[in-house]
């Protein structure tokens, strides 16, 4: 199952208005931090370099 222009400019669209554009710009910053974090711990343990530690993470209290 494919997913066309209009389905996708229509979940855009949805998610704009549930969300509202504040909240949302603020979930893809938080989504991209998070990819970002889970490709440098793969990278780590694909070294060897691994810690046993947990990540330290930053709240933000809007």
């Amino acid at each position: 199952m494919r997913l066309g222009p209009l389905e996708i400019i229509l979940i855009l669209v949805l998610a704009l208005v549930l969300f509202g554009g504040k909240k949302l710009a603020g979930v893809g910053k938080a989504l991209g931090q998070s990819i970002r974090e889970f490709k440098k711990e793969v990278g780590k343990e694909q070294d060897g370099t691994t810690t046993d530690e947990p990540a330290k993470v930053e709240e933000k209290n809007d």
